[in-house]
């Protein structure tokens, strides 16, 4: 299932936590060799996670970490506006506006992941009626967001080949999420009831409370 959590909920979930922070450190340090910090436990983690982010989770067996992400608005700090500035027109700072960062897949996860937790970025969009989200990603992830049905329009691009680091853009269209439902290989319905478990409500509900 997916999990929706924010950070001050991820010590109730304490073996998906690890996962998570462990699989990050293998993906980010390990394969693809960036410059992240690693803790003495093997968890990777930076400042934005002590900024209370909301964290998308697939989890396929209770406790097991099978791919992440991280979110924050860009009404507030974030990994694009102080460190990737130079690849957009200039700070973006707007509440309708989510940033996307650490997205991650465990090792051996299967095809369907990236599009879960896709979907699930997806499902945010319309609970919290954002016009688009914010990503970092290396160029790896444009031929799987282009595979999921959900590519990005590039902002901006550092660095060339496999080592290049780009910023894109992911506008709301009801469209994709029929095409991202069917990568996922999940129905509207199960996605919508694994909203409603950890939010308490639907994504409509949750909409018309955030609109009031």
């Amino acid at each position: 299932m997916i999990r929706y959590l924010y950070a001050d909920q991820l010590h109730k979930h304490a073996a998906l936590q690890a996962g998570m922070h462990r699989d990050r450190a293998a993906q980010f340090r390990h394969r693809l060799k960036w410059e992240v910090t690693v803790d003495d436990r093997g968890w990777e983690r930076d400042g934005y996670d002590d900024l209370n982010p909301l964290y998308v989770i697939w989890e396929p067996t209770p406790g097991v970490h099978g791919g992440s992400m991280r979110f924050l608005p860009m009404s507030g700090r974030t990994m694009v506006n102080d460190h990737f500035a130079d690849l957009t027109t200039g700070p973006i700072v707007s509440p309708l506006i989510w940033e996307c960062t650490r997205f991650c897949i465990a090792p051996n996860a299967g095809p369907r992941v990236a599009g879960l937790l896709m979907l699930a970025g997806g499902e945010l969009m319309r609970a919290f009626s954002l016009t688009h989200l914010l990503g970092v990603f290396d160029a790896r992830m444009i031929s799987i967001y282009n595979a999921v049905g959900a590519a990005p329009e590039l902002l901006g691009t550092r660095g060339i080949g496999r080592d290049a680091i780009s910023v894109g853009l992911w506008p709301y269209r009801p469209d994709d999420r029929l095409r991202v439902l069917r990568r996922a290989g999940v129905s509207s319905e199960v996605s919508e009831a694994w909203f409603a478990r950890s939010f308490g409500r639907s994504v409509g509900e949750k909409a018309a409370q955030i609109a009031a």
